[in-house]
């Protein structure tokens, strides 16, 4: 692994971090530096694998996670600039937006960074690739809690209306 892009990134990732989230007070970024970080490592243990055996199981279903994190990234993202009218930056919205994909699921842009994690993963799963695909699973998770207090501290009642008829990251299941 190249030691120069890995201390490069890990450095725009804690910039990105402390100036986006951490330094006002969103404590979210902080297990959300370490998905960053995780989703980071796997690919560049990973990148020499993208396109080898295109048609194994591992690989299309390798693909259909990065499908899927394309599409909830997208979605979520350009839902909370248009409806969520942010104030200075697109994830501190003054409005609560229940419409979309945020309609059947909370957390649209951390299932983004989960299934695009499990995606470079099963690139080549290797004992290392599964451990950072574990970690990042349980640094979602718990960046999705974290964020959740914000929020109800935020919209306080209409966000605990809104968690009891949504479902974390899969509709209908979890």
């Amino acid at each position: 692994m190249n030691y120069f892009i890995l201390t490069t990134g890990t450095i725009i990732i804690i910039l990105f971090s402390w100036f986006f989230s951490i330094k006002h007070g969103r404590y979210h970024g902080i297990p959300r530096l370490i998905v960053f970080e995780s989703i980071f490592i796997l690919f560049l243990l990973n990148w020499r694998y993208w396109f080898e055996n295109p048609f194994s199981l591992l690989h299309i279903l390798s693909w259909i996670f990065l499908i899927l994190s394309t599409y909830s990234g997208i979605a979520g993202f350009l839902l909370l600039a248009k409806n969520g009218k942010p104030e200075s930056q697109f994830e501190n919205t003054t409005r609560l937006v229940t419409s979309g994909i945020y309609r059947y699921i909370r957390h649209p842009l951390y299932l983004s960074l989960f299934t695009l994690g499990a995606g470079i993963m099963l690139k080549d799963p290797g004992l290392i690739q599964c451990i950072l695909g574990s970690v990042i699973l349980a640094s979602v998770y718990f960046t999705a809690r974290i964020e959740e207090k914000e929020m109800l501290s935020r919209f306080n009642g209409e966000y605990r209306i809104y968690m009891e008829k949504t479902r974390m990251f899969f509709p209908y299941i979890f």
